[in-house]
């Protein structure tokens, strides 16, 4: 969805945007505000991979369970 949107902002668009941000938050903020924005995009990031890993690890626990279970021997009952 965010490509899409991209998709149709130019240039100029970008260079507005980015000389308003220049003029509210100064030139001295401004490198702080983006590094942080990053810092939290690429968190981001990491939480949205580890949930994947999760969520994949537990689809795949059932699987294994199963197969140890047909592997083992089991022994035959007394009566």
């Amino acid at each position: 969805m965010l490509n899409m949107i991209l998709l149709f902002i130019g240039t100029t668009e970008i260079i507005v945007i980015g000389g308003i941000a220049l003029l509210i938050f100064g030139g001295k903020k401004l490198p702080e505000l983006m590094r942080g924005l990053g810092k939290g995009v690429k968190e981001f990031k990491e939480g949205m991979n580890e949930v994947k890993e999760d969520i994949n690890n537990n689809d795949e626990q059932p699987q294994r369970e199963e197969q140890k279970k047909e592997e083992t021997p089991q022994e035959p009952k007394d009566e």
